[in-house]
């Protein structure tokens, strides 16, 4: 006895170490997944900062040879650096192996009569070359780089001098010329010239260069040609103008007096400092069909004095600055929240940037800096607060990761993606209560015995339905037919808890009348008859009321303010989710129902109550807890799901409550764009805080659940 007493607590042991064993490592993984979810998100709460990769300077042969930066390719990655020398040539010189100097590899030579300078448009370098006359030629730098460079022989060949443009300057305005510049761009190359007398200006189209618009403007007069946007600006005693090259010219006033100015790539948004000390954004709008620039914020920026040179993130919104303080200012250019400042040592005159790296030149060499934690330009008003973006015509909260180039304002408001989740689940919440509720309390409360145990099990037989496969069913059938039964199947949906509660109530007046074998088991009888009058009348009667009711003629017009296909709108969901999510509130509505004690209501009968008198004050009282549960449970469930909101909707992210309005949740987000999204990526993250969105909501919506459950159950033992 004793070694079989021995043998089963051996047992025991070992089974109560292998469940604790099991039970530890579901722990484990559960907490490895949370810290991987939010290890992946917390980049996003990092301030950027710098490194410095290395900072190759010219040797003393080269600073012999009067050696001068002019621009800095992407060195570390075979790009050429551009330098001036004393005898009027461009010379292009590579990182060495050590990448503490540079090794000269190509001169671009041209007679010492001419001007030569180097301009970039979207950190591409082009020499601008403008001889005696006036002859302007215009060279890309990467196709001379390409078949020069020996850290280039892989690459594909371009003959010399591709990507070149010519064209004539006036040689009377050239020769009287005090400065000049060229402004490349993708459709236009600008010519800009001052003299004495005046500003002029001359557009060249690139694919034909024989259309040539000439301006005009005061010598007194800023002027900034903006190619990418076929715009001229000028600004001159608190006026400024835009002068379309087709178009009458635009005047407006200026609170500030602009000392500093630069467009950024693609020529949609400006840049501008005061004499004050105060930042202004200006973004290009569509002004009944005239592009127009608007200012969007103004920040002080007097602490690091005024901008040299700026320069952008292709791919995020993040902005570099380089001051006259000598300061490096890291900000978001769509909010203009200033995210870092970093002292240089030695002052800076030009900034690239290309990836990761900054490339800061000065006279003599460049100091190559790794951007490090570049996410945290993302900041929480970028991420929930409406912003002004290029070409909108008012703030809103967008989510457009994708777009056709680099240097596009990235858009990663999540604020479409929280309302598609909350309009979707609240509105299937609406759908299901009464449903799965209605059916719950006329299974447990209302119905025989024997028609229960055969109804409950078929009812949760529907949860273990696949979602995919309602998805599946509710994009193939339901969608395409919404036009025509939207308003039917809703109304046939909400309608139905009514018409089982009515049925409830004269079940047992109807079921005296028939034959005694008859009166068990009336409701099959009684039940379908009803549904298919509810059907024929949700079909045939209701839209015409519910049209009615709204004063509209049709669903068509209903939806004119709507630019979603009616198969898509937010309804359709809804509809879907909420038969998804039925099931999961009947079976834990009708438990907690059954659940009430008989003894209970026997007691409120005995008192003289009646069936529905007892329900409403005995059971639906003590049931209250579980129903609640129920309820947040299929919340929880609405919002978590995927494939149903992921086939159904037209996934488009807008911020928008109508109800005829498309949506996409953050679930289906997740789904569509993680499996494209570049790893680390800054998008990559922010995916990753939304699923950290996902699992906090779920948990502090089950937690509170729970305790409010509690209490209603302490209550009504009390009560």
């Amino acid at each position: 006895m004793d070694k079989q007493i021995i043998k089963r607590q051996r047992k025991d042991k070992r089974l109560k170490v292998t469940v604790t064993l099991f039970g530890g490592l579901v722990l484990f993984t559960l907490v490895l997944l949370i810290s991987h979810l939010i290890s992946q998100a917390m980049p996003l709460a990092m301030s950027p900062s710098l490194s410095e990769v290395s900072s190759p300077e010219f040797n003393e042969a080269q600073k012999s040879q009067g050696l001068s930066v002019l621009s800095a390719g992407d060195l570390m990655e075979g790009q050429p650096l551009l330098a001036r020398t004393e005898d009027c040539r461009v010379r292009m010189l590579n990182l060495n192996k050590a990448e503490t100097g540079f090794a000269s590899f190509h001169d671009y030579i041209r007679p010492c009569d001419h001007s030569t300078a180097v301009v970039s448009e979207k950190e591409q370098h082009y020499i601008a070359d403008i001889s005696g006359s006036g002859q302007v030629r215009v060279v890309d730098v990467q196709s001379i780089a390409m078949t020069q460079s020996p850290l280039l022989t892989g690459a594909e060949p371009k003959a010399l001098g591709a990507g070149l443009i010519s064209f004539a300057l006036p040689e009377a305005v050239w020769l009287a010329q005090q400065s000049w510049q060229v402004y490349p761009g993708e459709r236009w190359i600008v010519a800009k010239v001052v003299t004495d007398s005046q500003t002029f200006v001359r557009w060249v189209n690139r694919a034909n260069p024989t259309r040539i618009i000439d301006f005009s403007f005061s010598p007194r007069a800023m002027v900034l040609p903006l190619p990418g946007a076929a715009l001229t600006l000028t600004f001159e005693k608190g006026l400024l103008t835009q002068q379309p090259l087709d178009g009458v010219a635009n005047d407006s006033l200026t609170k500030e007096s602009i000392v500093w100015w630069q467009s950024l790539p693609k020529d949609r948004t400006l840049l501008t400092a005061s004499d004050n000390g105060l930042l202004t954004r200006w973004i290009l709008r569509n002004n009944n069909g005239q592009m127009t620039f608007y200012p969007t914020w103004t920040i002080p920026f007097d602490d690091y004095q005024t901008p040299v040179d700026v320069s952008v993130h292709a791919t995020s919104d993040a902005l570099a600055i380089l001051t006259s303080a000598s300061k490096l200012v890291l900000m978001n250019r769509v909010t203009g929240e200033v995210v870092s400042a970093t002292s240089l040592e030695v002052p800076r005159s030009s900034l690239s940037w290309y990836g990761r790296r900054l490339y800061l030149a000065s006279e003599t060499g460049v100091s190559i800096q790794k951007v490090n934690w570049l996410s945290g330009v993302t900041t929480w008003a970028s991420l929930f607060q409406p912003q002004e973006y290029e070409g909108y015509q008012q703030a809103d909260t967008v989510w457009q990761t994708t777009s056709g180039s680099d240097y596009q304002e990235t858009k990663y408001s999540l604020v479409p993606l929280l309302i598609g989740s909350l309009k979707a689940s609240v509105l299937a919440l609406m759908i299901a209560i009464p449903v799965a509720v209605g059916a719950a309390i006329y299974s447990a409360y209302f119905s025989e015995a024997r028609l229960r145990h055969w109804l409950k099990p078929a009812l949760e037989m529907l949860e273990a339905v696949p979602s995919v496969l309602i998805g599946f069913v509710a994009a193939i059938w339901l969608a395409p037919m919404a036009e025509r039964v939207l308003f039917s199947f809703g109304f046939f949906l909400i309608v139905v808890p009514v018409i089982l509660f009515v049925a409830a109530l004269f079940q047992y007046r109807i079921a005296r009348k028939f034959p005694p074998v008859l009166r068990r088991g009336t409701e099959l009888i009684v039940l379908p008859l009803l549904l298919l009058a509810l059907g024929y009348v949700s079909m045939q009667w209701a839209p015409d009321w519910i049209f009615t009711l709204t004063g509209v003629d049709s669903l068509t017009a209903l939806s004119t303010s709507s630019e979603t296909p009616i198969g898509k709108t937010t309804i359709v969901v809804a509809l879907a989710l909420g038969v998804a999510i039925s099931p999961t509130i009947y079976s834990l509505a009708e438990d907690a129902i059954s659940g009430v004690p008989d003894y209970l209501k026997h007691a409120s009968f005995a008192l003289g109550a009646t069936r529905l008198q007892t329900l409403h004050h005995v059971v639906l009282k003590m049931a209250m807890p579980g129903i609640l549960a129920a309820i947040m449970l299929g919340f929880g469930r609405a919002f978590g799901e995927t494939m149903i909101v992921l086939m159904v909707t037209g996934n488009t992210p807008i911020s928008d409550w109508h109800l005829l309005e498309g949506l996409r949740a953050l679930t289906a987000n997740l789904a569509i764009e993680l499996p494209e999204t570049d790893v680390n990526s800054v998008h990559y993250q922010i995916l990753f805080f939304t699923a950290c969105i996902l699992f906090g909501f779920t948990f502090v919506v089950n937690t509170l659940a729970e305790l409010l459950r509690q209490r209603l159950r302490v209550n009504a033992r009390h009560d």
